[in-house]
This record gives structure tokens, sequence and C-alpha cells, in this order.
């Protein structure tokens, strides 16, 4: 179990926010996701002691921290050196109201004396615009208000505000509130109604997982996961960020910072699919509005990457130099310049993302003629730019090639488009799209095997090891039995492995040798060994993933090939869906383990 990383993620669709093992909020953007971070902390700063909200028990000894179950909802336990206890609960609201989901731009931290004489500091001290400004608080009646150039925050309490406000110690001996959130008055019991939206944000999440089709083994890991993978998505528009996070590097010292507060549309593909498989679909529908916007937005057809999760926003690549960075290792970056790269795969990962659609007779809306015509338009860029040289999907900065990932998707959307018409029953739409699509893969074919090498490569020249290669099967380009395929699995077993996770791949990119293991690769990987029939090898693997989760059983991007800490962005969809993907390959199923008894 990784500590590197001792972060938990609540959320409500609108705001996240990160809590480490102590209860200090050190993470949250505002007034959404991806927005400016009025908590910083975890990426440092000028001034340490600012950019976070903590509680300081005098005398701590002992600080432990868990979920209420089900649920996005944290409780921190603190406890001094004479035995003292105090609770403190954080979380986002989320809950139906009026017909509506009501998730605003507002943490709820409540704090409740459990045994002992409890002497407590509060500590609120927010930053704006990236760590350069530390707005004095300006006392209202019951509240604060932080101002910025852009924003106002008010913090509401039935605490005297003069002990929150001036940080002066006092005991704790009733439970108390504070509520964060946009300025605005708080008309009603803070106790009340904040025990009230405690109560039904619980029962939102308890409803939620309810109906979730989880697999009969590793339940606890994959509810979490897919409960994280709920709080990176954006609900207003559809869009979902790759992590919560920015600039968390890849490996110590190594200058790979990025910013995943944004929405690739491959990452999204495989957060939506994973959500689908355990039935929660409401994702893919909000997800297919944000594309429409999307595809609508640009009128050449030629996608890019990466976009906003607010589509038009743009995402051009800084630094904010404000802030020193996790561990001070800067650089911080805001914005992503991966947003400017030409990467082919996008069309295939769109009409992927939308296909469920046509075939799921659960959903309300199914997918029609008129959305089959708008994806079509994708297709028709992914035969297009299928050979086109591109960064691929691990984003090189440097040179271009024709990737032979990029390419298989191109063909996969061509492949999908011919079900769908099919379904649709237009069989000269669906002739069309099986002619490009085996077109396509003919051409891949010709250089995508390398006899010498014994595998498939990454790239039409110049070929290498890539571990994306493991998804061939998977996407239904090639058979599980096909002896390629095997071979190519056994050889990045070989070659890719790394202490025993999977690298991307073994060559050096534009920063030098990758130095980390990319998780979703070790997913990928177990997945594969269960194709070719080698399961108990794949269960070994995935046990050992479940292993790298941090105390709340989050995952980042990437493992320390010789700590084996955690280490990039977190919580990462990519691996919190391989974690979802791969339990539910590998569980027994719920016939064989209970009702068989098996």
């Amino acid at each position: 179990m990784s500590t590197h990383l001792d972060l938990a993620a609540i959320g409500n669709g609108t705001i996240a926010a990160l809590i480490d093992r102590n209860g200090r909020i050190g993470w949250c953007c505002w007034p959404r996701i991806d927005g400016d971070p009025v908590f910083s902390s975890l990426l440092g700063g000028a001034e340490p002691e600012a950019g976070f909200f903590d509680v300081v028990l005098e005398g701590q000894v002992k600080a432990t921290r868990r979920y209420q179950t089900n649920s996005a909802i944290i409780e921190t336990i603190l406890e001094n050196d004479q035995g003292a206890k105090l609770r403190i609960i954080d979380f986002a609201p989320r809950f139906k109201l009026y017909d509506r989901i009501y998730r605003p731009a507002m943490l709820v931290r409540r704090i409740e004396p459990i045994t002992g004489m409890c002497r407590v500091t509060l500590r609120l001290r927010p930053h704006f615009n990236w760590g350069e400004q530390r707005p004095a608080p300006v006392r209202g009646s019951n509240h604060m208000r932080f101002s910025g150039d852009d924003v106002t925050l008010r913090a509401t309490t039935d605490l005297p505000i003069v002990y929150v406000m001036e940080e002066r110690p006092f005991v704790l001996s009733k439970p108390a509130t504070l509520v964060l959130g946009p300025d605005e008055p708080f008309p009603a019991s803070i106790a009340d109604t904040t025990r009230g939206f405690e109560e039904k944000t619980r029962e939102y999440w308890h409803e939620w997982v309810r109906y979730l089709s989880i697999p009969y083994e590793w339940q606890d890991a994959v509810i979490r996961a897919a409960i994280s993978l709920k709080l990176c998505a954006f609900e207003e528009t559809g869009g979902i960020v790759a992590a919560l996070t920015t600039s968390i590097p890849e490996a110590p010292h190594s200058i790979r910072n990025w910013d995943y507060r944004h929405c690739w549309l491959r990452d999204s593909y495989f957060t939506v699919r994973a959500l689908n498989m355990l039935g929660a679909t409401r994702t893919m529908e909000d997800y297919i509005r944000y594309l429409t916007t999307v595809i609508a937005s640009e009128p050449s057809g030629r996608l890019a990457p990466v976009y906003s999760i607010v589509p038009g926003t743009p995402l051009e690549e800084r630094f904010a130099p404000a802030l020193s960075g996790f561990q001070g290792m800067g650089p911080v970056r805001v914005g992503n310049q991966a947003g400017e790269q030409v990467q082919n795969d996008g069309y295939g990962h769109v009409v992927l993302a939308a296909a469920q659609m046509f075939f799921d007779e659960r959903l309300p809306n199914r997918g029609d003629k008129a959305l089959f015509e708008l994806l079509e338009g994708v297709g028709a860029r992914a035969v297009e730019f299928a050979f086109e040289p591109d960064a691929g999907l691990w984003e090189l900065r440097g040179k271009r090639r024709v990737h032979t990932f990029s390419a298989v998707m191109s063909w996969a959307a061509c492949d999908r488009l011919a079900r769908i018409a099919r379904v649709l029953e237009l069989p000269e739409r669906a002739e069309f799209w099986t002619e490009n699509a085996n077109e396509i893969r003919t051409r891949i074919m010709s250089f995508a095997w390398d006899e010498t090498r014994g595998s498939f490569v990454d790239a039409e020249e110049d070929g290498q090891l890539d571990a994306s290669l493991l998804l061939l099967a998977e996407l239904g380009f090639v058979r599980p039995d096909d002896p390629r395929y095997v071979a190519t699995v056994e050889t990045i077993g070989r070659e890719l492995k790394r202490n025993g996770y999977l690298m991307r791949y073994a060559g050096e990119d534009d920063f030098g040798l990758p130095e980390t293991s990319f998780t979703i690769c070790s997913f990928w990987y177990a997945g594969a060994l269960d194709l070719i029939g080698r399961r108990d090898e794949a269960r070994e693997m995935f046990t050992s993933l479940l292993a790298r989760r941090n105390p709340a059983g989050l995952l980042s991007e990437d493992i320390d090939n010789q700590t084996l800490e955690l280490w990039g962005n977190i919580p990462q969809t990519y691996s919190m869906v391989g974690l979802i993907d791969t339990a539910m390959r590998l569980s027994k199923t719920w016939e064989e383990a209970f009702w068989r008894g098996s």
C-alpha cells in the first residue's frame, strides 16, 4: 500500500478536493474542477504555511481517515496525547432536488468532539491566482469573505468567527460546522442544513452504488474506483478530466509535470467504457452531449486530442511560478500543449464512446440516425487521417510517425460505424464502412508485424515495442488466439516489464528514458494475459496492482520501478479504469462464487 500520495478525494461533479491523512484540504480548484486552486499547498508555494484548510488538535499524536461506506464523504479522526479525540467530516453536497442534481461549488466541513477536551485551531488559508494572492479575510456577522481579482469565497460558520479569523485556539465542546462556497448568504441553520446535506449526499451515493453491476471479487476496490471516476466528470457540460490535479511529476525531478484537469477524447472513452461496464450509463449520455458540442465547434472536422471541460476555453500551456511544485519539484503547469498536437486515435475513441448508445435498450434516448450521421463525419476524418504521421497516444513532443495504435483506432471507427449502420438497417452505409475498415486493416498489417522482432510494433517506420499493442485483441483488430498477438504479449512482458510492472515503451523520448511504469499498461498486460489463457498470472499481476493503491484506495498515473511508490496526477482516470476493467474480467462470476458456491 502506497503512502507517497496519501490523498483521498471528495467532490460532486462541479468541484473536488483532496484531503491528506491528517484532514488537511491541500487541493481544491474553484469554481470548477479545472479552475484556480484556492487550496494549493499540495504543489507548494512561496508561503509554505498557506493554501490549505486544516484543523490542528493540540498534542495530536494520531490520525485515521476513511471514507464513509460507498460514498464520497470522508471521516478523519484526530487523537492527542491525552486520549482526546475529534471527528472531521468532509463532503461536497450532491443530491436530487427539484428533479435535478444539486451540486453547488461548496465544501462542507463538520467537526465534532468524541472524547476528552479537544483544544483546536482552525487554519483556513485560501490562495488565489495560482498562489500569487493570499487574501486577507473580511469579517461578517457569521462569516468571513476572501476576495481576489476574479473570485470571492465566503466561509460561513456557527463557531465564534473571531476564533477562525484570527486562528485562536479554543476548546471544541460541541459539534461545529464551516461551509465554504460562493459569496452568498446562508439563510438557514448551518448545523441543521448541513446535517441534512450530509444525509442526502450519503443517500445519493448509496443509491448510485446500489445500481452498479459490480464483480463478485474485489467489490470495495471497484466501488471506490467507480466513485473516483464519477468525481472526474464535470456534469454541467459532460466533459471528463483525466485527473483532478496538475503537475505531480511522473517521476522525481523529471520535469514530466502535466496538467490533467482537461478532457482527453481517449481517456474519456476509457472512463465511459468502464462506467458502462458497471451499468452507470448516465456519464456516457452526458459525454455524448459534450462531444456534440466539441464536434460542432470544429467545422473542418479536425479534432484536437484534448479540450477544456468547457469547450472553447483555451488550453495554452503556461507556468505558475508562485507554486514551487509537488515536494518542490516544479514547474507547475497550467493548460496543456497536447491540445496543439496531432493525435489521430481520437476519431476512433469518439465513435467507440458513442457506440453503446445504439445497442443498449435500457437507454431512454437511444442513438438515432442524426447521431449516426454526426459520427459518420468523424469516421470520414478517421479514414482521411488513418495513416497521417502523428504524436501518438503517448503524446511525444518530438517527431511524428505513422503510429499503429492511431491507425487501429481509425479501423475501429469504421468497424463500429458498420455495426451501427446494420442496427439502423442502413445496408449501403454498412457496406461502405466495412470496405473502409478492411482497407485500413490490410495496410496496417503490411507494416505492423515485425517478423524479425516476432511481435507487432508501434509505427510504420523504426517500429518499437509499445504497451498499447496489448489492446489489439481487446479492440477486435486481431483474435486473442492469433499467434502474432500471443507472441506480442509475451515479448512485451519480457522487454517492457520493470520490477513487475509495465513501461509504456523502453526507448528514450523527448525527456530521456522514462523512469516509472505507467499503471494502465500493467492493467492492459493483465487483461492480455487473460485473453491468451494465462489467467493465474493475470490475477497475480492484478493483485499486485491493487497493493499499490494508496490507503484511500486511489491510484495515480505511475509507479516508481524501485520504491514502488505512486507518482503522477491523482486520481488518474486511466488507472482507475484499468482497475475496473481488469476486475470485471478476472473475477469469478456471481453464479460461480455465490449461487454455485464454487
